[in-house]
């Protein structure tokens, strides 16, 4: 028997030594880029593709990240709503402050700090996802131009503060119509430098905003982004005005 659990052990041993391997063979250094002028030049491009004016005008935005998290963002006042499982937070983004609920049911202090700790971890994920590209010049944020093996430019950005996961980079890869159409990842969650997605199903809020809501990698095509929409204020999405209101009343 102790003979057996031996061979067990080598084996697992050697398969975890072999996926290591792979991964190391898959993964791409980082490349290094030039900053200045041109770089900031393609994200501005960049930026003004997606129509980040639009974005500035966009006081109000709703969407589901993978069919689980649900929101309600008031981009105007910093507040969000989030319903998950049976959990549903008002928090401020400011100092991550507010009320939560589960099963209808109001939390303590303690776990209502838990659970907003959590849902800030993912707001900031999720938020981040649907729509990166304005956040090209967000302090922190370093930008330099990389030329691309297959030709072309890329712009290589460097998030050096701020987020849960400050010292991730992504190199976007412009298409023909200025639109991002892929980037490459070197994050701290994936183990493999270079990992690339697309940036595909794009559609406009009603302020003209452009957001992607597909992203295909390792020949997956996953919707990242349902029931999204988009306006000046809570009303114009269909969202009542008076809904942050319970922060006020806390």
């Amino acid at each position: 028997m102790m003979r057996a659990f031996q061979i067990l052990a080598a084996i697992l041993l050697l398969s975890v030594l072999g996926v290591a391997l792979v991964m190391y063979s898959m993964s791409e250094d980082r490349p290094v880029g030039q900053p200045g002028p041109e770089a900031d030049a393609l994200a501005r491009s960049m930026e003004a593709a997606v129509n980040k004016e639009a974005w500035d005008r966009t006081g109000a935005v709703r969407w589901s990240f993978f069919e689980r998290h649900h929101y309600v963002w008031d981009r105007k006042n910093d507040l969000v709503e989030l319903k998950w499982g049976d959990s549903r937070a008002l928090f401020r983004t400011a100092d991550q402050t507010g009320r939560v609920w589960k099963n209808g049911v109001e939390q303590n202090e303690a776990d209502t700090a838990e659970a907003i700790r959590v849902a800030y971890t993912f707001w900031i994920n999720d938020s981040f996802w649907l729509n990166p590209v304005v956040k090209l010049f967000d302090p922190g944020v370093e930008r330099a131009l990389v030329d691309l093996e297959e030709g072309g430019k890329g712009l290589l950005v460097s998030y050096t503060s701020g987020g849960v996961t400050p010292g991730d980079a992504f190199l976007w890869i412009p298409g023909e119509d200025g639109l991002p159409k892929a980037w490459r990842m070197w994050v701290q969650v994936i183990p493999i430098g270079g990992v690339e997605t697309t940036w595909q199903g794009w559609v406009d809020l009603s302020t003209g905003a452009k957001i992607a809501t597909q992203h295909e990698g390792a020949g997956q095509l996953m919707t990242f982004i349902t029931d999204v929409a988009g306006g000046e204020t809570l009303e114009s999405i269909g969202v009542a005005p008076d809904l942050f209101a319970p922060l006020d009343q806390g």
